[in-house]
């Protein structure tokens, strides 16, 4: 049985479903508890992502203001349909069985009326025994039922949460990195595990039991108007404030459970940024202050959460206090009645049996009403990830890149802005890059090189002109096939949470040992090999269990395994020290040899490696030409080098 709170009468506890704790009015893994286990979401001084407009709109959406942009209704819900449908059956073995296991239920206090006007009024105790039986079938029945729709809950919430989870995923993985640029990974996590789990107990509880206990609310209604309608009647006038109330209620922890939401998500991302940032804020000693920032995000959390306490608070206080005036007046009605003998004892009973059987659905239409609304609050931030439709996309009639071993690429006229920016990153950028030539790109901070980078693999697109390779614009290649031509190398090296052979091959079954030694060789990354368990150890997190110069190694290990046609390295060598950086500079010459290169440079060291080097000032190509040519005309050339030589005779 559960448990009985003070103040609560038996008859809600009796007559509550099994699995409702009437404590906190959840399930014992609790629904309305789920906000205090969500462990993940976003920052509160990152804008967290577009809204629910148009598609490519960069409109953006922003947590902090705990806004809810499409209103207090439930039609979110519907947009789940896709989802449910594959497991329709189970859903309504769900509901059929809920709606037998309620109508078990109510028929008891029609038997309890057979008995006491039957064989406990004529004194004949032999007729007892069949009504007795009668009660307990349906006890048993009720037990069954209830037995085969928790059953079928758990498989069918967990399997629609698991394919909703996926295409949720299958989708940000889709979404352009601009996307991912606008959000805070705190709020993505939040609304792939948390916001998740709150459908899934709405799908799997709350749902079901809205309509079961609709269900048995005007069951019990018509069979209390069937056994003395006036006193029938009374009750139903009487419920009528109640629901206006759980109206009034339900509006208010609708809002108030997003505005929770959001904090919770804007907490775990002060949470994420602080474990992966945890070097920095040791060695600037920022302990304090970044303490401060969460316990700041914490005690939002904790009024948000507290305004939600109140408002149930004040809710189940009216659903204490409510239905117990009503009993007084069906008692004293009842009394009456059966004083002045229109009413039966029998008929007494029952009557009083069924409202005590009709309280607990009345109190829980309200609860199961502010749970739908949590539920479509969490759907709405679910769809404001799912309605960004993917800016970098297949063409619709793909072209086929040319089969040759090294490709040209080239920058035609190509202009780029970042959203929202007031003056464009580049402008008029016209540069070839023949076959099998490498192209050092060297330009001040904030040039534009990295942009450049970005757009031959597509992971922006241009805003003006186009990249071409063999002819073909980028734009016009499915992105398998232009990414499997391109391979990339980052400044910023960025490893999983996997083992060191899985980072390099990255899932590529086909890579073969002899790729991989190459690969190590090549990025002098031959320190796996002395790693507890080879290139089988897994490297934690980021790996950050590795120095700064390894991760470097084994990113540029990734990206010339296999000897791709174009490679794109944006400044890979920037954590090795000169000796180590010599030695895979020697080694790297072998695949620029046989690929073409775009690669951004620093130090002069590195840009040896290349044929012919380009100049960027302000977003623009000031000047192509090979190293001597640029050394003896562009003196802002010439200070470029001339500031990065100091700084690596001074690291030397």
């Amino acid at each position: 049985m559960p448990r009985q709170r003070a103040g609560l009468p038996w008859f809600i506890v009796t007559n509550a479903p099994a699995e409702i704790d009437p404590i906190i009015g959840g399930e014992p893994d609790g629904p309305l508890g789920e906000d205090q286990q969500k462990v993940t979401a976003g920052s509160s001084n990152t804008v967290a992502g577009p809204s629910t407009t148009q598609p490519g709109a960069d409109a953006e959406f922003d947590p902090a203001s705990h806004g809810d942009p499409e209103g207090g209704g439930l039609r979110p819900l519907l947009r789940l349909v896709p989802w449910v449908r594959p497991y329709r059956g189970s859903m309504i073995f769900m509901v059929v069985t809920a709606l037998g296991a309620m109508l078990a239920q109510v028929l008891v206090p029609l038997v309890i009326q057979r008995v006491v006007d039957g064989p406990i009024a004529d004194h004949h105790t032999a007729g007892i025994w069949p009504l007795a039986g009668v009660a307990l079938a349906l006890g048993v029945a009720e037990a069954v039922l209830f037995f085969l729709r928790r059953w079928t809950m758990a498989s069918t919430s967990l399997g629609i949460e698991t394919d909703l989870r996926r295409d949720l995923y299958d989708h940000v993985q889709r979404l352009p990195v601009a996307f991912h640029d606008r959000w805070a990974s705190g709020q993505l996590l939040s609304r792939m595990s948390s916001d998740l789990s709150t459908l899934r107990r709405f799908i799997g509880f709350a749902f079901v039991f809205l309509i079961a206990n609709t269900a048995t609310v005007i069951v019990v209604a018509v069979l209390l108007m069937s056994v003395d309608f006036w006193l029938g009647l009374f009750v139903a006038a009487v419920m009528i404030p109640m629901a206006v109330a759980t109206r009034y209620f339900e509006n208010r922890y609708r809002r108030e459970a997003r505005r929770a939401q959001d904090e919770v998500g804007d907490l775990a991302t002060s949470v994420e940024e602080s474990a992966l940032g945890i070097r920095v804020i040791k060695s600037y000693g920022r302990r304090p202050q970044m303490l401060a920032t969460f316990t700041g995000n914490a005690t939002r959390l904790r009024s948000a959460e507290l305004r939600k306490v109140t408002t149930l608070a004040s809710f189940f206080t009216m659903l204490d206090a409510y239905p117990q005036i009503v009993l007084a007046g069906v008692t004293f009605g009842g009394a009456m009645g059966v004083a002045h003998g229109t009413l039966s004892l029998g008929s007494f009973v029952a009557f009083v049996t069924l409202y005590l059987r009709l309280i607990w659905p009345l109190a829980s239409l309200g609860w199961l009403l502010a749970v739908t609304q949590e539920a479509a609050s969490a759907t709405r931030r679910i769809f404001e990830i799912l309605d960004v439709e993917p800016s970098v996309v297949d063409p619709p009639r793909p072209r086929e890149l040319p089969s040759t071993a090294q490709c040209a690429v080239r920058f035609e006229h190509v202009a780029f802005s970042y959203p929202g920016a007031a003056s464009p990153t580049l402008a008029d950028i016209d540069l070839e890059i023949r076959p099998g030539e490498t192209m050092a790109l060297v330009g001040a901070t904030g040039s534009g090189k990295t942009t450049i980078t970005a757009l031959v693999p597509r992971l922006y697109d241009v805003t003006g002109g186009r990249v071409t390779i063999d002819g073909v614009d980028v734009r016009d290649v499915r992105l398998d096939d232009l990414r499997t031509t391109v391979a990339m190398a980052f400044e910023e090296a960025t490893l999983f949470s996997a083992s060191v052979r899985e980072n390099l091959t990255l899932g590529r079954a086909e890579t073969s040992e002899a790729d991989i030694a190459e690969a190590i060789d090549i990025a002098q990354a031959g320190f796996v090999q002395e790693l507890p368990f080879g290139l089988e150890t897994r490297i934690g997190e980021q790996g950050l269990s590795l120095s700064g110069g390894q991760r470097q190694r084994l990113a540029l290990a990734r990206a010339v395994l296999g000897r791709p046609r174009v490679l794109v390295l944006d400044d890979p060598l920037s954590a090795l020290d000169v000796n180590t950086e010599s030695l895979v500079e020697e080694a790297l010459r072998r695949v620029l040899g046989s690929t073409t290169a775009l690669l951004v440079a620093h130090r002069p060291s590195t840009v040896l490696l290349a044929d012919r080097v380009a100049l960027l000032v302000d977003g623009r190509i000031a000047d192509v030409g090979t190293h001597s040519e640029l050394l003896a005309r562009s003196s802002e050339y010439h200070d470029l080098l001339a500031q990065s030589s100091h700084m690596e005779v001074s690291r030397g």
